[in-house]
């Protein structure tokens, strides 16, 4: 399996919701973008050319920033176990 293909698919025991997370946010971010930027312009072109731009690369940056976090919360759990546990203290 490809790099990519596992980072994009590299769910863990519980589950990785960070694709679908992305497309909701994808998706409220270009009804954001689109409606501000027709309000200030009046012109439909020219708050979908906003709207598709700067949304676009807005959530191919959130995609990798929640990828992120859900690593650095992987690697922490394990620290925040006790290390008194041992199977001879229980």
């Amino acid at each position: 399996m490809s790099a990519l293909k596992l980072f994009v698919h590299d769910h863990g025991s519980e589950g990785d919701n960070s694709l679908l997370k992305t497309i909701t946010f994808a998706l409220t971010h270009f009804t954001v973008a689109f409606t501000v930027a027709y309000l200030l312009t009046g012109d439909i072109l020219i708050g979908s050319l906003i709207a598709m731009v700067e949304p676009a690369i807005n959530t191919v940056a959130y995609f990798f920033h929640e990828k992120f976090w859900a690593r650095r919360q992987r690697r922490s759990a394990p620290a925040a176990m006790p290390r008194d546990r041992s199977p001879c203290n229980v």
